[in-house]
C-alpha cells in the first residue's frame, strides 16, 4: 500500500504522467472515490500521456465506455446489474487493454486479481490540502 499526497491539480496531473509510463496492456485500474475527487482527471491524463496532449477525452458516464486505441475507459456509476457489464465489453478490455474503472465497485466480481486500486479522498492528517491516494 502506498499513500501519496496531491495538494493541487498541478501535482495530480504530473503523478497521473508519471504513473501512466508504467501502465502495460493488459492492465486494469480502478479508480474509487466519491464525486468531485478527481478520477476523470487522473483518467483523462493517463488517457492523454499515452495517446497525445491532444487527444479528446469525453467523460464516459452517458456513453460508459470511451475507447482510444488499446486504452477502454468506463464509468460504471449507471450500472446497476454486473450482467450488464458483458455486455459492454469490461471483460474483452480487461484481457487486453490498459483498462481505467471510475465507480469499479459492481464490477468487484470480476476484476483480475493483479487490478491497481487508486482510492482518492479528501485531505486529511496526512495531507493537509487537495487529495489523498491510497494505491493498493
Amino acid at each position: 500500500m502506498t499513500e501519496i499526497c496531491l495538494p493541487d491539480l498541478e501535482a495530480t496531473h504530473a503523478w497521473a504522467r508519471e504513473f501512466a509510463k508504467t501502465l502495460h496492456a493488459p492492465q486494469t485500474v480502478a479508480l474509487h472515490g466519491d464525486l468531485g475527487m478527481g478520477k476523470s482527471e487522473i483518467a483523462r491524463t493517463i488517457i492523454r500521456t499515452l495517446r497525445g496532449e491532444d487527444t479528446v477525452v469525453p467523460s464516459p458516464t452517458f456513453t460508459i465506455v470511451q475507447n482510444y486505441d488499446g486504452i477502454s475507459h468506463f464509468d460504471l456509476y449507471r450500472i446497476t446489474d454486473a450482467s450488464e457489464l458483458e455486455e459492454i465489453g469490461l471483460s474483452y478490455a480487461m484481457q487486453n487493454d490498459i483498462t481505467l474503472i471510475e465507480w469499479p465497485d459492481v464490477a468487484a466480481g470480476m476484476l483480475p486479481s493483479n487490478t491497481i486500486h487508486i482510492y482518492i479522498s479528501p485531505c486529511d492528517e496526512f495531507c493537509n490540502t487537495g487529495r489523498k491516494l491510497v494505491i493498493k
